[in-house]
């Protein structure tokens, strides 16, 4: 079992990396966030899954253990496979997907392509109970910053982003800049962090 890999990045697509780990080039399957936030050349650690097959093994990637946690309890569930999980962990952040479990609302997971209304609500009913607590940062200290997360996300959204990069991104953004009450503020500071190829959709 591979539990982990610490390589060097040696080719990047939209749905995976190749790893160079002394020498041997180790193709793992991650989110589109974990893609787009590496370069080639970059030296990172992941956190990784094991799919065995009989025609085939294949590996999963995640930054954090947190994420695997969760990987492995969706595709645990009845109906979601490894690219489904993926396709969850993709669109909505691990507190997202605890919100959703702990709300009995399975809305969130039948967006994710893939996934239909009845594994959607297994997802509800079989993660209940096996899931962490969503942090303060989701569930909202105070109902003002929850807005403006919710409006600065929103607004990331339409713009092309996941939702799960939106919200993560809009709280980081908010909690950097705690006396910044305007969310077109707010979107500049957002688009800043996360790149200039979105930047100028805002500006055309």
């Amino acid at each position: 079992m591979i539990a982990s890999l610490r390589g060097t990045v040696a080719h990047a697509s939209s749905d995976g990396l190749v790893l160079d780990v002394a020498g041997v080039g180790y193709s793992v399957a991650v989110t589109p966030d974990v893609s787009r936030a590496v370069h080639l050349g970059d030296e990172i650690l992941l956190h990784t899954h094991m799919i065995v097959r009989e025609d085939a093994l294949s590996l999963v990637g995640f930054r954090t253990r947190e994420e695997l946690a969760v990987f492995a309890a969706l595709i645990a569930v009845s109906g979601v496979g490894p690219k489904s999980a993926l396709g969850v962990l993709a669109e909505l952040s691990i507190d997202q997907i605890a919100q959703a479990v702990a709300d009995e609302a399975d809305g969130p997971f039948r967006k994710v392509s893939g996934i239909g209304p009845k594994t959607a609500k297994l997802i509800v009913v079989q993660l209940a109970g096996k899931l962490a607590p969503p942090t303060a940062s989701t569930t909202g200290s105070t109902a003002a910053s929850t807005d403006l997360v919710a409006q600065l996300a929103q607004a990331l959204v339409g713009l092309g982003w996941s939702e799960r990069v939106a919200a993560e991104t809009a709280a980081v953004v908010i909690a950097d800049a705690p006396d910044e009450r305007t969310v077109a503020a707010l979107l500049r500071r957002a688009l800043a962090a996360l790149g200039p190829a979105r930047g100028e959709v805002l500006r055309g």
